[in-house]
């Protein structure tokens, strides 16, 4: 066993939620009067905390419109668009087969709310797949590593029995405080050059390559 905890990031790693969190900030940036987002611009905020990503977006925004967006974007993303939202290929049977594996544990750190965590969860059916799980609204939003400390603690597993994986730099950063290995995955938002600046210790390019090495 390569890692007794394996801690995964959500949108962009797991599951393919990008379109809908980047057509669902639109939207509602457009409703609260901000104007137009690019869409380059928010794909770049996933995996951060949503008051964070709104701060990020939208500088100098006061308090009512942000909470206003904040919202919206509610709204679209969990009523506004009710196609269904599917895990990347590979992924459910790769997180099968470490679950099949005697003690070894996973996770999810993400920058969705609780809320909307537990609901995927439902939607999904995936939620009995995870020993733990933390969300922004719980606790600090990505870069910061207080959500691997809460799951490590949680989980009593130590630091370098564990391992982050993914798609953004915000993931890697965050276990890299830690001094904690971390996976870097090229599927989702941010590009291979900019997840090595992190220095992960294997990227992976498709999800057979992911779980293939975290199974060792």
């Amino acid at each position: 066993m390569r890692y007794r905890l394996a801690i995964f990031d959500w949108d962009g790693t797991l599951m393919d939620s990008i379109a809908r969190i980047v057509s669902s900030m639109q939207a509602a940036s457009r409703e609260a009067g901000w104007g137009e987002l690019e869409a380059e611009a928010v794909r770049d905020i996933i995996g951060l905390g949503l008051p964070e990503a709104i701060a990020t977006l939208c500088p100098g925004i006061d308090a009512e419109r942000a909470e206003l967006l904040k919202a919206r974007y509610a709204f679209h993303f969990v009523e506004g668009d009710t196609g269904p939202m599917r895990f990347y290929p590979g992924v459910e049977a790769g997180l099968a087969r470490l679950r099949g594996r005697a003690n070894q544990r996973l996770a999810v750190a993400t920058g969705k709310s609780r809320r909307g965590l537990d609901r995927i969860f439902h939607e999904s059916g995936s939620g009995g797949w995870f020993h733990a799980s933390r969300t922004a609204d719980e606790t600090l939003s990505k870069p910061h590593p207080r959500m691997l400390e809460e799951l490590l603690a949680e989980l009593d597993v130590e630091v370098g029995e564990a391992v982050m994986i993914g798609d953004t730099e915000y993931d890697l950063e965050m276990a890299r405080a830690l001094g904690m290995d971390r996976v870097a995955v090229t599927w989702g938002v941010h590009d291979p050059a900019r997840l090595s600046a992190s220095r992960p210790v294997f990227t992976a390019e498709a999800a057979s390559e992911l779980f293939d090495w975290l199974y060792g």
